[in-house]
């Protein structure tokens, strides 16, 4: 076995696989957890993604939001066990893969740059009405086995 594919099996053991999938452009919502001295609290950062590095298990991204004015960039493991969640708040069409060019725009100019994705929109709608479907089914099936009733076929 290579060098390269003893890396791949002993990092699948510590990769997340139970983040969402998104893009440069898109806003998201991450929750870091912080320590403060003796205790930790989830910290959430909003902002657009404006790169993501992609590296195996090192694969990190980048983050920036305007706060009081001033821009402020974070860069976030993809892997880390300090995130809790992402949710991803928009979608956003970017037609760069590093959306360096951000730094020197206006807010409204970025909202103009960096329209809402509808494709994307549309088919996140799609999947969360189709989960929502299947965990009613299945909800139905359990209640109908607990009070004894066959499931309708």
């Amino acid at each position: 076995m290579n060098r390269g594919a003893l890396l791949k099996v002993v990092e699948a053991k510590y990769t997340r696989t139970d983040l969402p999938e998104f893009r440069p452009g898109d806003t998201v919502r991450v929750a870091y957890r912080v320590k403060e001295g003796n205790r930790t609290r989830v910290q959430n950062f909003e902002g657009i993604v404006i790169k993501i590095k992609r590296n195996g298990y090192n694969t990190s991204f980048t983050v920036r939001k305007v706060s009081y004015g001033v821009g402020v960039e974070r860069i976030f493991p993809l892997n880390s066990p300090l995130i809790e969640r992402i949710e991803i708040v928009q979608r956003g069409r970017a037609r760069r893969a590093k959306l360096y060019f951000i730094r020197e725009l206006s807010e409204r100019e970025i909202r103009r740059k960096l329209r809402a994705d509808r494709k994307r929109i549309g088919q996140d709608q799609e999947r969360a009405r189709v989960a929502k479907e299947e965990a009613e089914a299945a909800q139905d099936a359990t209640q109908g086995a607990s009070e004894g009733k066959l499931p309708a076929e």
